[in-house]
């Protein structure tokens, strides 16, 4: 158990999450300008990008890189900053940070170590993009980018295709045509919103059915980040999503997985017994026995 007064007194210094603008400079709060400015030492994701923040808001706090690549040792001497009772900021690019970004790591360490961590609201281009799309925006589900492989791609699409809720996802730009084609492939055609540019002059949202925006991807110019919300399916449509395989037997159902997903009689012989919440046995019993 971790129990953590955020503000008690300590000879620990803190970890404070800083999100920073998703477009819009304005968008930077008073109390994120102010950590940064009293924070030993800023930790960022593009030191760079960071710096053209830090100008712009006339802070001058030394920064550092921490990344998907260095996280490793970088997040080791922050932990050790810390320990010795300095105040670090940790920022991405834009947004939150830990959100399709690093830092839940440096996060997690920072609890085992006995160390507050102290999270600022702010930009998140999720929510941003949710609140407006006109799509459902409670229960939601946020996926964030989904895997660049096209069979991890359309494996995450069909875990995902059985939820109600309407789900967000991330995509860059050169990659958006080939996943609104994998989206009308697993889902159909539900309604979509995407949306670029959130909160700068560009801001745009597409919203329509999926064969529409594909349409419109191939017809318009694709720039910018995207972020995408799906509507969620609907009761009858997961109803017959959970029970596409009532009629197999057991055997025909591990054979389905063998014949058309190419996994090994194992993998096969889990999946049905997940999906028919039986022993592996009895699944296992019915296909190499009876």
């Amino acid at each position: 158990m971790n129990q953590q007064k955020s503000f008690q007194d300590s000879d620990r210094g803190s970890l404070y999450l800083v999100p920073t603008p998703i477009g819009n400079l304005e968008d930077m709060t008073f109390r994120a300008i102010r950590m940064m400015k009293e924070a030993s030492v800023i930790a960022a994701e593009d030191t760079r990008n960071t710096k053209k923040l830090c100008n712009y808001f006339e802070i001058d706090t030394p920064i550092i890189s921490y990344h998907e690549h260095n996280k490793e040792t970088s997040g080791k001497k922050l932990i050790e900053r810390m320990e010795r009772g300095e105040l670090v900021a940790l920022v991405s690019d834009a947004g939150m940070p830990s959100i399709s970004d690093p830092g839940y790591e440096l996060v997690k360490e920072a609890i085992e170590q006995s160390i507050a961590v102290i999270p600022l609201p702010g930009a998140n281009a999720a929510l941003t993009a949710l609140i407006a799309s006109g799509l459902a925006p409670q229960p939601f589900y946020f996926y964030g980018f989904l895997h660049r492989g096209k069979k991890d791609k359309r494996a995450e699409l069909e875990a995902l295709k059985s939820l109600e809720d309407t789900f967000i996802l991330y995509e860059s730009p050169h990659r958006l045509k080939e996943t609104l084609k994998e989206l009308y492939a697993a889902l159909g055609n539900r309604q979509i919103v995407i949306c670029r540019e959130l909160t700068k002059k560009f801001e745009e949202f597409i919203r329509g059915t999926i064969e529409e925006v594909i349409e419109w991807a191939d017809e318009g110019e694709v720039r910018g980040e995207f972020c995408l919300l799906i509507e969620g399916a609907g009761p009858q449509e997961k109803e017959e999503e959970d029970t596409w395989w009532s009629s197999y037997s057991l055997q025909d159902h591990v054979q389905h997985y063998v014949d058309e997903e190419s996994m090994s009689s194992k993998e096969a012989i889990k999946q049905v017994s997940k999906e028919r919440s039986l022993p592996k046995r009895e699944v296992y019993q019915a296909y190499h026995v009876e």
